[in-house]
């Protein structure tokens, strides 16, 4: 912003100064939307002043080209190249067909014309990475690598997107990678999603507000729904209709204040051309609900991982048209209005009862409709989702199934499991926002190509689900420029490529390091798993330990070799590139997972020198254990993007006294740790799901856990007894309740990343035997 015109500055200021003031109005005042009524006052920025409709549904709807506003991308630019904005221009050019870029220009003089705001974006990603050779990642970035003056186009270059779907962020993503996130961070996201060519997000933040404000319209006082609706990190899940109630209750201050940022959000998508994708209604009500509206029919949902599910209203029954377009209405009033919807009923389970699924989803999307003409309805493909009585029921022209099995299994064939139906080649290579490296990128290459030229192909884009974002930026550039290079991707190369620019220079060290990660954690098959291997020094204590989360590989899944030798090149980095956040982030990580991996050649010799009862032997190797969690609470600590402390802070900036700064932590750790209540943890196996290698989890939770568990096995060495039980459950119970504080913000890293790293290294050069 700092480096726009003043005129286009305070026309920018004003905009967003008159979109909070009616979004605040409308959020403080007035009572719920009254039952069967229906609420069409527009508000959040673009709703505010322009009837509120989603970009890409004026684009279809509209004849002819549509001229558009480049100043939201240009803003998007002065925010990711500061020093070099001036450079580009950006030229609206909606002629040139959707979806397409042309990029040319002399040094110092770079234009990019694009069909959409994001499209000119994604033009300038493309420019950075095959013409300047510098890289904007997630996270991490080589852009102060970059000339004063930036090199010319040798030739115009112009890209078509290859599908017209890019969609982007799991239902998860809230949950797992920060629910009390700021605007600001969220606003980085989308920039960085257009750089990449996506153009359809997923919009949760606030997503409660409308039900909150809907629901005191059906016989639910604001009280009882605050106890209902869950804590922001857990909401996801309630979302997906799997629970309720935990991590709360939730203040109406909150509800408002995340509504505001939801609704700013889609602002921002809107005006760079994105499409906000916000959650639809599909029949999750609270308990009691048929009771207090005649001619209800509700369905008890059963279990979900220890949780009481939360009744499924029948679609099919008159009382869920009225309650969907209470719900509509108020979420136009805070979101304005979209062409794209997500919608998973049945998530992992459910129970059907006497309600006919293929009746249901007919109504599920004829509400839809009747809200939003022509919207389409976004489906999670995932287990035995979407059943075959969903899509029987519904207009599947306008329907897409976001394909979370992609790339995980084998003899898959989309068109004939779900007849023809639109879908998106997806990949979920994190779990749980697990800080574990690698994806199976040869799989994506594989398969898309001939995916999409099948004769009867339905795919119609690429879903971009890691449960998590902003843990893996090789994996999240090579997976989006899928949809936008021609031809097949050369995986070697892209991996050379990605090397140089990832630094800001080719360097011999780099490309040899990513040359080990290409054919190590990046070459990772099909068949099974998606995600690789998390850490044994996460997991709970045991000998037998195989993983830390229950759902996690049991076992290493590329030669771990070949992250070792990957680090030792990585520390030889000519010392002229390693002053970016790109080549400091990388350092860290490859010193992380190598050291992670180690954990799974040093558990099995501590329990044959337990099992030989040699106590001596069994208090070097936990020595050893020890000694390694402590490097590796070190190093993680040596960057911002592995510290617990911020993760924590970001919570807790949302209470606004002790009492309430204090649940919202809670509901920050319980999901990193016990997930839920003791049912959830133990019974539903989410203890550890959302295990990660940070400085401050490390050293207050996973290094303790283990110490208490060796001093058992030492005591029962020296008793000749058999080990004191733990009851792990009440020990991660009293970490999720604690409020200790941990190093956050721009002064929490500390320690030199390469000197960290380097001691890793060295330390692992006794590494004996494969890892298992």
């Amino acid at each position: 912003m700092t480096n726009s015109p003043p005129r286009r500055r305070r026309r920018a200021q004003l905009r967003r100064r008159v979109a909070l003031a009616t979004l605040v109005a409308l959020l403080g005042a007035g009572s719920p939307a009254l039952a069967g009524t229906t609420r069409t006052t527009a508000t959040a920025g673009t709703t505010a002043t322009a009837a509120a409709v989603d970009a890409a549904a004026v684009r279809d709807r509209a004849p002819g080209p549509r001229v558009f506003d480049t100043g939201p991308a240009r803003e998007a630019l002065e925010r990711l190249l500061p020093h070099h904005a001036d450079q580009f221009t950006l030229v609206a050019d909606p002629a040139t067909g959707a979806d397409r870029f042309t990029v040319s220009g002399s040094a110092g003089a770079i234009t990019v014309r694009g069909s959409t705001g994001a499209t000119l974006l994604t033009g300038v990603g493309w420019y950075l990475q095959h013409v300047a050779g510098a890289d904007i990642g997630w996270p991490g970035d080589s852009i102060g690598m970059l000339p004063a003056r930036l090199p010319a186009v040798p030739a115009p270059v112009t890209r078509s997107a290859l599908v017209p779907h890019r969609y982007a962020l799991n239902d998860t993503d809230d949950g797992y990678s920060g629910a009390y996130r700021t605007f600001e961070q969220r606003q980085r996201q989308i920039d960085l999603l257009a750089l990449h060519g996506i153009n359809e997000v997923f919009v949760q933040a606030g997503a409660e507000y409308p039900y909150y404000r809907a629901l005191q319209g059906f016989g639910y006082s604001a009280a009882e729904l605050r106890e209902w609706i869950p804590g922001p990190g857990h909401q996801s899940w309630w979302l997906l209709q799997n629970l309720s109630g935990f991590g709360g209750p939730v203040s109406e201050r909150l509800m408002r204040e995340r509504a505001e940022v939801g609704g700013r959000i889609a602002e921002q998508l809107r005006g760079l051309g994105m499409t906000p994708v916000l959650p639809g209604y599909f029949g999750t009500v609270p308990p009691g609900f048929a009771a207090r509206n005649p001619g209800a029919k509700t369905v008890a949902q059963g279990d979900w991982a220890g949780f009481d599910r939360p009744d499924w209203l029948d679609p099919t029954s008159p009382v869920f048209a009225k309650l969907a377009r209470a719900y509509y209405a108020e979420q136009r009033a805070v979101f304005g209005d979209s062409a794209m919807y997500r919608m998973s009923p049945l998530h992992e389970g459910g129970t059907v009862g006497a309600v006919d699924v293929k009746a249901a989803a007919g109504s599920v999307q004829k509400a839809l409709h009747a809200a939003h003409p022509g919207a389409l309805w976004a489906v999670l493909g995932w287990q035995d989702s979407p059943k075959a009585e969903l899509l029987a029921g519904v207009d599947t022209s306008k329907l897409l199934i976001l394909d979370g099995l992609s790339d995980r299994y084998n003899r898959l064939d989309r068109e004939a499991r779900w007849g023809g139906v639109p879908y998106a080649m997806g990949t979920i290579y994190n779990f749980g926002g697990h800080t574990t490296i690698g994806a199976n990128t040869s799989v994506w290459i594989e398969r898309f190509g001939p995916w999409r030229a099948k004769s009867n192909s339905a795919l119609k884009g690429i879903a971009y689900l890691p449960e998590a974002t902003g843990t893996n930026p090789a994996a999240f550039d090579l997976f989006t420029d899928l949809a936008w290079e021609p031809g097949t991707i050369d995986q070697r190369k892209w991996f050379a490529d990605f090397a140089g620019r990832r630094y800001g220079r080719a360097d011999k060290e780099a490309a040899a390091a990513w040359e080990e990660l290409r054919t190590g954690p990046y070459s990772t098959s099909s068949g099974l798993w998606s995600e690789s291997q998390d850490s044994l020094f996460t997991a709970r204590p045991s000998l037998s330990a195989a993983g830390a989360a229950y759902w996690s590989p049991k076992s290493m899944r590329y030669p771990a070799d070949n992250v070792r030798r990957a680090l030792d090149h990585l520390l030889k980095v000519d010392p002229k590139l390693r002053g970016s956040s790109a080549y400091r982030f990388d350092l860290v990580d490859t010193a992380r997972q190598a050291l992670a991996n180690h954990s799974r050649v040093l558990l099995p010799k501590i329990k044959a020198a337990y099992e030989a009862k040699d106590l001596t032997r069994l208090r070097a190797l936990t020595a050893e254990w020890a000694d390694g969690e402590r490097r590796l609470d070190a190093v993680t600590g040596s960057d911002p993007n592995f510290l617990l402390g911020d993760w924590l802070a970001a919570a807790r900036s949302w209470g606004t006294d002790e009492a309430e700064q204090d649940r919202y932590e809670y509901d920050a750790r319980s999901i990193l740790s016990v997930w839920g209540r003791r049912s959830t943890s133990e019974g539903g196996f989410l203890h550890d799901y959302a295990n990660r290698e940070w400085s401050g989890l490390i050293g207050e939770l996973y290094a303790p856990r283990w110490a208490a568990y060796f001093e058992t096995l030492e005591e029962s060495l020296v008793r000749r007894a058999a080990p004191r039980e733990i009851d792990w459950h009440a020990y991660e119970e009293d970490w999720a309740r604690r409020t200790t504080r941990h190093p956050s913000g721009a002064n929490g890293p500390s320690g030199e990343p390469h000197a960290l790293a380097a001691d890793i290294a060295a330390s692992l050069k006794s590494w004996e035997g494969p890892a298992r």
